[in-house]
């Protein structure tokens, strides 16, 4: 008997070539299908007529046939694709300036296709740019039908080559629903269903694939995005906890002593109030006896360093060790530097661990650390490994949290028995984000930037601009500083015309031949990547050419300019973590934005913002709501959830119901042991590869 764990090629229609293409959008079983979401919906009402249009009136959705597509040459040689659509009240040109060898063959005259997009009047005529599209040839369902709600899929050039657009997947789902299947496990008790209303789990997904109606729709998504907040909940709840309905005790470090007394008394500059505030945050989360679980969170350059210093100097004048672990060897070898500049002269035995360690030296560390000899060891992922063994751990430190994820976190502080935990993050979180991401951990905020740093000039540039941004990059260039060029692609897209790191080298090389240019990406083996970071640092580079690699982990005080290409493609928050790459030092600093136009409302919005503040926080809130939690860091890190349902900004009730539900059940059941909870435990091992053990680790 077929099961809902039956490979997909099992069903009817799916032969080899589909089954390759579902696989790469993660669809290998039959109920990887069921759960393939639809990403938006049509429906009649919500269709506007083209005569009906207005220029700038919000995103609309067009719904026609193809008349006429061509390849358009424009003024200086650069090309545009066009659309002609038709619904019979009018006609409208959608436009595409970029990815035109892609774009280009996916249209057939007569086709139906339904386009999302804002209005733009070009001259006499109204267009959409670069809209959203959605094919509807050959549906059983008549497009047009009044009341119809039809469910939108995502989609990829793999799908596409095998006819699985839109039409193709509610084909598949219909014959999956057709099977003779079991009913679809529920791992939600139903003490929670019934307190928060919630549909039953099949049935929501059926809903979502074939909706009767926008209200059961509604229900439907409900319980889907409950499920989703609520795992994630679940899980830093049984973190926080340890498996205990009580938090855990952690170490009592005393009041500060010599070696506490001794950094703080010699700091060359005076501590802002914010990281005061934190100093003091963490210093009655030691001493209360309870286990501390914050988050530190501040702005590129604001000092966590410094707080983190200060935390790990109580812990030392009690007796204990410290831990730090940072996502690269660079940024690990940058603390381990700053450490020995601020604390190298009292007694402390600072040791470094990173991967690249011979055996013979590293063989000697890991001695030291469980002698103890070593009281603060800096390191990257190679401080989780097994052969890692503390002496009295007592601390531990973890810089740019979002590179890292619960289990990680956890796997660190199984290295001591219960040691407090302090995780940093210089990427600006909203509230709600954070609630998500670090509901285990309590938030202390530094918002001031040091005395004496000057803010980064921001300035927003087109390419008929970029000889002039040439001249001014050369002119710092010889006052001897240095200078970053940021691209958002590694190597040439078929589906993206972007200029990409590999050519940029090539041409900054030959536009700049006499200065010393590097290429840094994250294709490159990891020796060769730290080995360039490493010689832009110590100024044996006078441009790096790069990619988002750079986002995190160089620290490079004497870099006075950085300029981002196709800077419409980033986020907010991202554009902000590299701008943050300038600055370090007590000179002026620029970032030039090269975008491409036109660009969309959405990436326009993105870039004034942009140039209107250097405030991480706000932009941070403006980010999420323009990009949604799924694009918040750029592309999707070990930290991230991963919501395809719930959205954070406008599901906040139904995130306090989840966290509600998660410490409630927690509270009756710490280690999920109960009959009624197995199959959330099951869920918990095989989505997050959570050992049964982990629940006790605090």
């Amino acid at each position: 008997m077929r099961s809902w764990h039956t490979p997909i090629e099992h069903l009817k229609g799916v032969g080899p070539q589909r089954t390759r293409a579902l696989a790469t959008a993660g669809v290998r079983t039959f109920r990887d299908l069921l759960w393939y979401l639809p990403r938006r919906y049509l429906d009649r009402s919500t269709i506007v007529p083209i005569r009906e249009l207005q220029p700038q009136q919000g995103g609309v959705t067009v719904l026609g046939q193809v008349r006429a597509q061509a390849l358009v040459e424009g003024l200086r040689g650069r090309s545009r694709f066009e659309v002609l659509l038709d619904d019979g009240t009018g006609q409208l040109v959608c436009v595409w300036f970029q990815g035109l060898s892609w774009i280009s063959k996916q249209f057939q005259t007569g086709q139906w296709v339904a386009f999302h997009g804002v209005p733009q009047r070009y001259g006499a005529r109204l267009q959409l740019v670069h809209p959203d599209y959605d094919k509807l040839e050959g549906d059983s369902d008549p497009p047009l039908r009044t009341g119809a709600i039809i469910p939108l899929y995502p989609g990829s050039q793999a799908l596409e080559r095998v006819n699985l657009n839109s039409v193709g997947i509610r084909r598949l789902l219909r014959r999956l629903l057709e099977e003779p299947l079991p009913p679809l496990p529920d791992p939600l008790p139903e003490w929670i269903r019934t307190r928060y209303g919630l549909m039953p789990l099949q049935e929501a997904l059926i809903t979502v694939h074939i909706p009767p109606s926008w209200a059961l729709l509604e229900e439907a998504q409900r319980r889907l995005k409950f499920d989703e907040l609520f795992t994630l909940q679940l899980l830093l709840a049984w973190s926080r906890y340890g498996g205990g309905a009580q938090p855990q005790r952690g170490p009592v470090f005393e009041r500060a002593g010599p070696r506490f007394r001794a950094f703080y008394e010699r700091l060359p500059f005076v501590l802002t109030e914010g990281q005061k505030q934190a100093i003091r945050d963490i210093y009655r989360d030691v001493r209360r006896g309870g286990l501390m679980n914050r988050l530190l969170q501040g702005d590129v350059g604001s000092g966590k360093t410094i707080v983190a210093i200060a935390a790990m100097l109580l812990a030392l004048d009690s007796g204990y060790q410290a831990a730090l672990m940072a996502p690269t060897e660079i940024l690990a070898e940058q603390h381990y530097s700053v450490l020995q500049e601020h604390i190298g002269h009292i007694d402390v035995q600072i040791g470094l661990l990173t991967g690249s360690l011979g055996r013979a030296e590293r063989a000697r560390l890991l001695e030291a650390i469980s002698t103890g000899a070593i009281q603060i060891l800096v390191g990257t992922h190679a401080l989780i490994q097994e052969d890692v063994r503390f002496h009295r751990l007592g601390l531990v430190v973890i810089d740019e949290q979002h590179r890292f994820g619960v289990l990680q976190r956890a796997a660190l502080r199984r290295k001591g028995s219960c040691p407090h935990l302090l995780v940093m993050t210089a990427t600006p979180i909203p509230r709600s984000l954070a609630l998500t991401l670090y509901g285990d951990l309590d938030v202390s905020i530094i918002r001031e930037l040091p005395r004496g740093r000057k803010p980064v000039s921001t300035h927003l540039v087109s390419e008929t601009q970029r000889e002039a941004l040439y001249g001014f990059l050369e002119g710092e260039l010889a006052r001897g500083r240095q200078a970053y060029i940021v691209y958002p692609l590694v190597e040439e897209s078929e589906a993206l015309d972007l200029r990409n790191a590999q050519a940029g080298y090539a041409q900054i090389r030959a536009r700049f031949p006499h200065r010393r240019v590097g290429l840094l990406h994250g294709r490159m083996p990891a020796g060769e990547k730290e080995a360039v970071m490493r010689a832009f640092k110590a100024g044996e580079l006078d441009i790096l050419v790069a990619t988002t690699v750079i986002e995190v982990g160089i620290d490079a005080p004497n870099a006075t300019v950085i300029v981002i290409e196709h800077a419409e493609r980033f986020g907010l928050a991202q554009l902000h973590q590299l701008r943050g790459r300038v600055g370090r030092g007590s000179e002026r600093a620029h970032c030039f934005l090269v975008a491409s136009s036109p660009r969309s409302p959405e990436a326009e919005a993105r870039l004034r913002v942009l140039l209107e503040t250097t405030d991480g926080f706000r932009l941070a809130e403006r980010d999420l709501e323009l990009r949604g939690p799924g694009d918040f860091f750029g592309t999707r890190q070990t930290g991230l959830p991963e919501l395809r349902m719930a959205n954070l900004l406008t599901d906040q009730a139904i995130l306090q119901q989840a966290r509600e539900a998660a410490l409630t059940l927690i509270e009756r059941d710490p280690s999920l042991a109960e009959p009624a909870h197995r199959e959330l435990a099951e869920l918990l091992r095989t989505r997050y590869g959570l050992p049964l053990e982990l629940a006790r680790i605090g």
